[in-house]
């Protein structure tokens, strides 16, 4: 990160996109090393971790509950966990920043501490809805206030939770994962059942702390009080990250790309299938294991891409991808449909109806839906498929880097407004940008009006 956050980028068209890169390490993986490291007994060591300003949040709360996190290097961590009841209590709000993974997590990390916690975020996550967490957290017992639906979170110590059979509504990782946290301290066996598959990383890592979890079908099953010992993990590169690359090998004029360890969840890799049913070019090597999480090498060449209906078994395996999709699907030779993608409205902006501004601004043809997004795709597998425009990001990392890639299909220079954000998931990514073709100029606040 510079030492002036950048506040807007101007992106030039590039002919392609080419080299090795590997993007850095996963952001849900890394939220979830530090939060289950710091309850284990004993050490927890991570390789990979993501330095984003929304880990950095969690690893700043962790230390003011008491547990010692060390730093070797950037990426390295050694957390001395603090066991099932040795958190401690702060008399200020824990902040945490941008980070919607983080406040929902914690508020079932915190759910059965005998203390009262009090969380609060940056602009953007003070506005986001956090009842769909704090419900079935109540009907454990938890004692759970929100303002009107949305943070500040307030969350009353007690020691009495019980387990629920809980049947989410709405699929969602970040519910399911606070539910299981706040089983750990529940009497009795926890159930959650999911009406479509989610992110398995939190059932994946429990298991590598020592944590008996039964899967049985759409239902997985914690018997509370079981305790974690540390263990050592292995951060694969980000999926998420990774896709901004994979889209922008697949709409460039020229060049191969690879991407190299990049995290292969079948939970994760919905946008995978979707450019493959696209037509996309990509080969997928060298898979193997990595502690729980698969990784492989991704091998992106030019393609002509074909619109698509997306599948509503992918919407919840690549509901964080969409923004990037959106930009695939405006180059593909056809239409494409996505619908019951309404989450999208509640993630860091309401990114369907700001991708939509954004593809108006540039000439992008499409209908915007209560759900989702038609586009009729620009009918030229190579050719201009946007022109020049000023998009405004509201903020939101996913919505300025899915434009950035637009520029190795647009007619004239794209300028994308609020970019600052991007640290929180993705530091560097307009160096690494840069570095395989894409022609991003960083414009500091300081600088943006000369």
């Amino acid at each position: 990160m510079s030492a002036v956050d950048p506040d807007r980028w101007y992106v030039a068209p590039a002919e392609g996109v080419a080299g090795e890169i590997r993007v850095p390490g996963d952001k849900s993986v890394s939220h979830r090393s530090l939060m289950l490291g710091g309850i284990a007994d004993g050490v927890t060591t991570v390789d990979g971790f993501l330095e984003s300003e929304d880990c950095l949040a969690t690893l700043k709360a962790l230390r003011a509950l008491g547990v010692a996190i060390e730093r070797p290097h950037a990426t390295s961590l050694r957390i001395q966990g603090v066991g099932a009841h040795g958190l401690r209590g702060v008399d200020f709000a824990l902040d945490m920043g941008n980070a919607g993974t983080a406040m929902r997590l914690f508020m079932g990390l915190l759910a059965g501490q005998s203390f009262d916690s009090t969380l609060v975020g940056d602009s953007s996550l003070m506005r986001r809805p956090m009842e769909r967490a704090a419900a079935p957290l109540r009907l454990m017992g938890a004692r759970i206030e929100t303002r009107e639906g949305r943070p500040p979170v307030l969350i009353r110590g007690t020691t009495a939770l019980q387990s629920i059979d809980f049947r989410m509504p709405v699929a969602s990782a970040q519910v399911k994962s606070a539910v299981l946290l706040a089983a750990l301290r529940a009497q009795g066996v926890t159930r959650v059942t999911e009406p479509a598959p989610t992110r398995d990383h939190t059932e994946r890592m429990l298991a590598g702390f020592g944590v008996e979890l039964v899967r049985e079908g759409p239902t997985v099953s914690l018997r509370g009080g079981q305790r974690l010992q540390g263990t050592h993990i292995d951060v694969p590169a980000d999926f998420s990250s990774a896709a901004f690359f994979m889209v922008a090998g697949c709409i460039a004029r020229a060049g191969s790309l690879t991407l190299r360890g990049v995290g292969m969840n079948p939970t994760r890799t919905g946008l995978l299938d979707i450019l493959r049913a696209m037509g996309a070019d990509i080969e997928v090597t060298g898979l193997a294991t990595r502690g729980p999480e698969p990784i492989a090498d991704l091998l992106i060449r030019p393609s002509a891409l074909r619109g698509i209906e997306v599948p509503q078994a992918l919407v919840p395996l690549a509901i964080d991808e969409f923004p990037v999709f959106f930009i695939a699907a405006a180059c593909a030779n056809g239409p494409s449909l996505l619908r019951g993608a309404e989450e999208l409205r509640v993630k860091e902006s309401d990114r369907l109806a700001v991708m939509s501004q954004g593809l108006t601004a540039l000439g992008v043809e499409h209908h915007l839906l209560p759900d989702g997004m038609q586009l009729a795709g620009c009918g030229n597998s190579y050719g201009p498929a946007f022109r020049g425009g000023r998009i405004d990001s509201h903020g939101d990392h996913r919505i300025a880097m899915s434009f950035a890639v637009a520029s190795l299909r647009a007619a004239a220079d794209i300028e994308i407004l609020d970019t600052a954000n991007v640290a929180t998931s993705f530091p560097g990514f307009a160096e690494l940008a840069r570095g395989c073709g894409l022609r991003l100029r960083e414009v500091p606040a300081t600088d943006a009006s000369r």
